[in-house]
């Protein structure tokens, strides 16, 4: 018996592998085992197969499993590394003249730009790639989505869906269907936000038939869920509830829950725009439970908004302020890179509901008050027109309006007749009045509004001499925003018919509030002024020269 173990004598040798096939062969292994999941083996063979490209001369294999590795990195959160090979690939790729590699190289290199939030550097990266890889229409096709997705977070709808057509082109010049169908579905969401309904129907139609035939089951719920968001948009409920209902059976059966959220979301919508409102709160708190555990912050955003026009249209607005400021913050935690979104046009859209709800609380509350119809929105508009005068910034107006319509708030707890009254108010029943700035803010317990509201709430009836109620504030203790809507606030009340009195011409009321000059700081007169369009004169002398030398006091300022 031999000593020397080894294959038997005259056997044949085994047949060492060609290293440039080794290589290929290895970057095949890893990318089988990146789709598998197995990330720690998917490395090990991308690196692999980096080594033996090198030693082999295959600079396509090795170009190729540098990228690959680079997105794997990426995906790890090792964001420098991933950059790092990405430049080698890029490297390697020019040395080698392959402008296709070098492209995919910096199309990665974008992508990998989006996700950190270097949205110029991405753009950059997906035009020269746009430039290298002329010869791909695929790479093409991918850039100009790309570009696509960075108009669409910067707010440019049209650019995006430029970039979409553009797309689509190339991917239709490569006869890549399955490409075709991604194509169109982004073409079908830009579309829906530009509310150009029709066009988005003919292109989630077109989708969904390619995704089908392709048995891309999650793309066809995606175009089921988006249509869907269509048919609610032009008030096609029935077709709405339909294919939401389809594409959350889809979803249930893929097990993605933040998709199963959106789907959810929009069958709440159907019901609630079809005044079922019990179900509408049922479907849309289930679906922000499905975004709490998928963590998909958008989805709980949306959909938590949505429930707040449901609480809304039942009546409870003080719950639907609670859920509209929970949205607020949600949408200020949106990571526009992550969620590939426009993120400030969702808040501002978000702005929009508040204003909304608030508007209509606001006509509410008038309603215990015959003779104030209308009294919220004219000191709204008015308290704005005189911020504007004062310089204030787009947060300051959107503090003052939202203020200015629940400024009164509290009167809801203010007894009927006392609020009627059409004699003189009794010593009791006027610090029953009294006390309808404190009530209001007891209303809003519980409630962290993302504008600071409630002083102008408590503090509307303070007065700059302390002669005010119900804290008597005075000088600069009392808040600029307050002062504004208070000065407002009385002007209106001079102007309208109330029980106790006939409407003042404005003339008149100028006058009196000529007499209460004292209540108001200097600048805050002036800007009222300027507001109406009014001039010093418009009160009475001895508050023409305090004006005069109020606004001598503010050009100084300025200057």
């Amino acid at each position: 018996m031999s000593d020397v173990i080894g294959p038997p004598v005259g056997a044949p040798r085994p047949r060492r592998l060609d290293p440039a096939r080794r290589a290929a062969d290895l970057l095949l292994s890893a990318k089988e085992r990146e789709r598998a999941g197995c990330i720690l083996e998917a490395i090990e063979n991308y690196e692999a197969a980096i080594s033996a490209a090198e030693v082999s001369g295959e600079h396509a294999v090795m170009a190729e499993a540098l990228r690959r590795l680079a997105v794997v990195r990426h995906k790890r959160d090792e964001g420098d590394e991933a950059r790092r090979l990405c430049d080698r690939s890029y490297d390697v790729a020019r040395r080698t003249d392959n402008p296709v590699l070098a492209a995919e190289a910096l199309n990665t290199l974008g992508v990998i730009h989006v996700r950190e939030g270097s949205l110029p550097e991405a753009a950059a990266a997906f035009r020269r790639a746009l430039e290298m890889g002329e010869a791909s229409r695929e790479l093409r096709a991918r850039a100009e989505q790309n570009l696509g997705i960075i108009a669409n977070i910067h707010g440019d709808l049209d650019g995006a869906l430029s970039s979409y057509e553009r797309s689509l082109d190339e991917y239709r010049r490569a006869n890549d269907e399955h490409g075709c169908a991604i194509a169109y579905h982004n073409l079908g969401m830009v579309s829906a936000d530009l509310a150009r309904f029709e066009d988005a129907d003919g292109y989630f139609t077109k989708s969904r038939a390619i995704a089908e035939k392709a048995g891309d089951v999650l793309l066809q719920g995606l175009c089921l869920l988006n249509h869907a968001d269509v048919h609610a948009a032009r008030q096609r409920f029935e077709e709405a509830r339909r294919d939401a209902e389809a594409s959350l059976a889809i979803f249930d059966q893929l097990g993605t829950r933040d998709h199963k959220s959106a789907a959810y979301r929009v069958i709440g919508i159907v019901y609630r725009e079809t005044g079922r409102l019990a179900l509408a709160e049922s479907r849309l708190r289930s679906s922000i439970d499905l975004a709490l555990q998928a963590g998909s912050v958008l989805n709980e955003a949306e959909s938590t908004q949505e429930l707040a026009v449901v609480y809304q249209s039942m009546g409870r607005n003080q719950e639907a302020l609670q859920y509209l400021n929970r949205s607020h913050g949600l949408f200020k935690r949106l990571d526009a890179k992550r969620d590939l979104v426009d993120v400030g046009g969702k808040v501002l859209a978000l702005e929009g509901t508040y204003l909304a709800v608030v508007r209509e609380w606001g006509g509410s509350i008038e309603s215990s008050d015959s003779y104030t119809h209308g009294h919220c929105s004219r000191v709204a508009e008015n308290a704005v027109a005189v911020a504007r005068a004062l310089g204030l910034d787009e947060l300051e107006l959107t503090t003052i309006r939202l203020g200015a319509y629940l400024h009164d708030l509290g009167k809801v707890k203010v007894p009927h007749e006392i609020l009627n009254k059409p004699g003189p108010l009794t010593r009791d029943e006027f610090e029953v009045i009294q006390m309808h700035p404190v009530w209001g803010i007891d209303l809003l317990e519980g409630i962290e509004f993302p504008w600071d509201i409630k002083p102008i709430i408590r503090w509307h009836h303070e007065k700059h001499d302390g002669t005010g109620y119900p804290d008597r504030l005075c000088g600069d203790e009392i808040p600029l925003a307050a002062q504004i809507v208070g000065i407002v606030d009385v002007y209106d009340a001079l102007t309208t018919t109330r029980a106790y009195r006939p409407a003042m011409t404005h003339a008149a009321a100028m006058q009196e509030i000529g007499k209460m000059r004292r209540s108001w700081s200097e600048p805050v007169m002036v800007a009222f002024l300027e507001a109406l369009g009014e001039q010093p004169a418009a009160l009475n002398p001895d508050a023409a020269e305090v004006m005069e030398r109020a606004q001598g006091r503010a050009q100084g300022r300025a200057a």
